[in-house]
């Protein structure tokens, strides 16, 4: 494993399900670190890693459709296209996520 699990805290988006009393201290009787209410941010999605690479795939695949030919800029295809090429090309860009994870408080 590359992550050691005593340097994991739990985050989660703050859906209903998760901000739940019961959920709450099913996590902290399983000895889960997480934040809980107390400690949660309000509407904070730039502390979500998830967000931040969702929109920079989003830019990266829309600059990709601009560029194509009118005819070629609404077909599925195309657009399956450019997202399997940003993806991949992601795949091995550590130091993005190395990046966007040591920004966290």
């Amino acid at each position: 494993n590359v992550i050691d699990p005593n340097e994991i805290i739990f985050v989660h988006d703050k859906a209903s399900c998760m901000r739940a009393n019961k959920i709450q201290h099913l996590l902290q009787d399983n000895d889960v670190k997480f934040w809980g209410n107390d400690i949660w941010p309000g509407n904070s999605p730039d502390l979500n890693v998830a967000e931040c690479i969702r929109s920079i795939i989003k830019d990266e695949v829309e600059t990709k459709m601009l560029s194509e030919t009118e005819y070629n800029r609404y077909h599925e295809d195309t657009l399956k296209m450019h997202i399997e090429n940003v993806l991949t090309s992601m795949e091995e860009d550590t130091e993005l996520f190395k990046t966007l994870l040591c920004s966290y408080p």
